[in-house]
């Protein structure tokens, strides 16, 4: 598998996007290449050429995301990373919340079929998410706050300030 990638810089923070012919497969908040050199265990890595139109296309889609200027991605997405219950998990999310919505841990797990008690798998899957932003694990929450986020809790509560989810405070 040949992953290109891309570099995209956003408002909220440097994003790396990578596809195969089949769709998009990763988005990374890392703009120092850990990206690319973690996709490189999976297969072939290149940055994008000219004729690599669906990296290039998730790179628009998310820097108008991004801007405030697109609420749904339209991408194919290659899942080729994920399996299992990650994969279950990540598709039921990607499938049924919607931008401006969120859904607690518990809910999302019981929402795919998981048994009771999986909230907390739920949040580790969330946290081994390749495709986060379109993929929005930045929408599953805690029964009582904002819960995790990888690349940190603060770009969570901008992403969904951005949204439309929470208010913006003070120092935004």
């Amino acid at each position: 598998m040949e992953f290109a990638w891309l570099s995209v810089p956003t408002p909220l923070v440097p994003l790396t996007v990578a596809a195969t012919g089949d769709g998009l497969a990763c988005v990374s908040f890392d703009g120092s290449g850990a990206a690319q050199r973690s996709l490189a265990r999976h297969g072939g890595v290149r940055p994008a050429a000219a004729s690599d139109l669906l990296v290039a296309e998730a790179a628009r889609q998310i820097s108008e995301w991004a801007a405030g200027d697109r609420q749904d991605f339209d991408l194919p997405v290659d899942w080729s990373l994920t399996s299992g219950p990650q994969q279950r998990v990540l598709r039921t999310l990607y499938e049924t919340v919607p931008f401006g919505s969120t859904i607690t841990y518990g809910d999302l797990a019981e929402r795919s079929g998981l048994p009771d008690g999986s909230a907390r798998l739920v949040g580790q899957i969330m946290g081994s998410n390749p495709i986060p932003v379109v993929v929005p694990c930045h929408r599953v929450l805690a029964s009582d706050g904002l819960g995790g986020y990888g690349p940190g809790i603060e770009l969570k509560r901008r992403i969904l300030v951005l949204e439309g989810v929470l208010q913006p405070s003070l120092f935004d």
